[in-house]
C-alpha cells in the first residue's frame, strides 16, 4: 500500500471528526441523529467520530437537556475545560489579562497597574497576573494552550521585532515575545493592540457579521486595525491600519488627546483636557462645540482613505476620544456623505477598554481549538 493511499483514510476520518466537533460546539447540547443530520455525514461515521472525540476528553454527554422529547437520546457538549487561553492587553499604564476556556467564557478577569511604564516592571506584572489569574479560575494551569498579547507596536512580520512601540519604555527593536515566553513557560504570541481591538468588536462587539471594516483608536494616539474579507489584514510588514503615516506630511489632522487641549487653547483660548472639552460641548459651550466640530473634521480625514480605498462597510470609532459618540457620529458621517459616493456606516465601540482583550481571547480561543484537535488521542491509530 502506498503512502498516499494509507494517508486517505486518516484524512477522511479528521475531516470527519472536525465535523462532527464543530457540529456539536454550534448546537449543543445535540443528539446523535441531529449532529447526522445538520453535518450530512452517516450515523455510522458520526459513531466512530464521536468515539474518538470522547477518549479524547473533546466531548462528553450533556447534562442539561433541550426542552422537547428525546426518546431516550443521548446528548453530547464540548468539553470547554479541555484547554485555557491566557489574553494580556499591555499598555502604558495597566496590564489587563483574562483567562477564558474553550467556549469562550472568561473565568477570571484582573487588571495590575503599572508604577513605570518600561518593559521589566511590565514582565513581572505579567507574571503575578498569570498565576492570580489562573489561581482563580480555577482552571487547570496544565491546560494552558498559550498566551496572546496586545501590544502598543507594530509587531514586523517575519522577525517579532516591535517596531513604534513607545508608550512602553524598552519595547522598541525589542523581541518582546522570546523574553515572555521563557519568563511565563507558555507559549507566546504578540498582536498590535488596535488589531486585536479590531477582532474583538468582529468576536463580541458592533462588528459580527461583518467581512469590510475598520477600528479606528483615538486616544494619546491614532492607530486602525483593518478586517477584509473577514480576516486581519497586517500588511508585508504587520504595519497596516498605521493612518497617521499616511497624513505625516499634513498639518492640522491630529484628532489624539493631546491635540484637543492644543485646540482649545487655539479656538477659544483656554487649556483645558479632553473630558472637559467633551463635557463642556454636551452642556453647550460653543467654543467647546467648536472644537469638538474639527475634532469631527480630522477623524473624517483619517477615515476617508480606507472607505475610498478599501471600501468598507462599517468603522467602529474607539479610544477615549471616539468613545463620544453622541458628539462625533453626525458630524463625522456628515462631512463623510460629503466627500464620499459611499461613506461607510459609523458606529462607537460596544466593548470599550475591554476591546482589545476580547480580541486576545479570540485570537487565543481559535489557535486553542486547532490545537487541542491536532493533539488529540489516536487511540488505535
Amino acid at each position: 500500500m502506498t503512502t498516499s493511499s494509507r494517508a486517505t483514510p486518516t484524512l477522511l476520518r479528521d475531516l470527519n471528526e472536525r465535523t462532527v466537533l464543530e457540529t456539536i460546539r454550534a448546537g449543543s447540547p445535540i443528539s446523535r441523529a441531529e449532529i447526522a443530520r445538520r453535518s450530512g455525514i452517516s450515523k455510522p461515521t458520526v459513531s466512530l467520530a464521536l468515539e474518538s472525540l470522547l477518549q479524547a476528553d473533546l466531548v462528553r454527554e450533556a447534562t442539561d437537556r433541550p426542552d422537547g422529547p428525546g426518546y431516550g437520546a443521548v446528548y453530547f457538549e464540548p468539553v470547554a475545560e479541555a484547554a485555557a487561553v491566557l489574553g494580556l492587553d499591555l499598555g502604558a499604564r495597566f496590564v489587563r489579562g483574562a483567562v477564558c476556556d474553550l467556549a469562550g467564557e472568561v473565568r477570571a478577569r484582573q487588571d495590575v497597574e503599572l508604577t513605570v511604564a518600561e518593559v521589566e516592571g511590565a514582565v513581572e506584572a505579567i507574571e503575578r497576573l498569570r498565576s492570580s489569574l489562573l489561581e482563580t479560575s480555577g482552571l487547570d494551569r496544565n491546560r494552558v494552550d498559550g498566551v496572546v498579547v496586545g501590544v502598543p507596536g507594530v509587531v514586523e512580520q517575519g522577525t517579532g521585532l516591535l517596531r513604534l512601540a513607545e508608550n512602553v519604555a524598552g519595547l522598541e527593536g525589542r523581541a518582546f515575545a522570546s523574553e515572555l515566553q521563557s519568563a511565563l513557560g507558555l507559549p507566546v504570541r504578540l498582536e498590535n493592540d488596535v488589531n486585536l481591538a479590531a477582532l474583538g468588536e468582529q468576536w463580541r462587539g458592533v462588528a459580527r457579521g461583518v467581512d469590510d471594516f475598520v477600528f479606528l483608536s483615538i486616544g494619546t494616539g491614532v492607530g486602525a486595525g483593518v478586517v477584509l474579507g473577514g480576516e486581519l489584514h497586517r500588511g508585508r510588514h504587520g504595519a497596516a491600519g498605521e493612518i497617521d503615516f499616511a497624513l505625516i506630511a499634513f498639518d492640522g489632522v491630529d484628532p489624539a488627546a493631546p491635540k484637543v487641549s492644543e485646540l482649545a487653547t487655539e479656538l477659544v483660548g483656554r487649556s483645558e483636557d479632553p473630558r472637559t472639552i467633551f463635557g463642556a460641548a454636551r452642556e453647550g459651550d460653543e467654543g467647546a462645540r467648536a472644537v469638538v466640530g474639527e475634532v469631527a473634521r480630522r477623524i473624517a480625514l483619517h477615515i476617508a482613505p480606507f472607505a475610498a480605498v478599501a471600501d468598507v462597510e462599517l468603522v467602529v470609532l474607539g479610544g477615549g476620544i471616539g468613545a463620544n459618540g453622541d458628539l462625533l457620529l453626525d458630524p463625522v458621517g456628515g462631512q463623510l456623505a460629503e466627500w464620499l459616493p459611499f461613506p461607510p456606516r459609523l458606529e462607537v465601540s460596544t466593548l470599550g477598554e475591554a476591546a482589545v482583550l476580547t480580541g486576545a481571547l479570540a485570537v487565543g480561543v481559535q489557535a486553542a481549538r486547532e490545537n487541542v484537535f491536532s493533539r488529540r488521542n489516536r487511540v488505535g491509530r
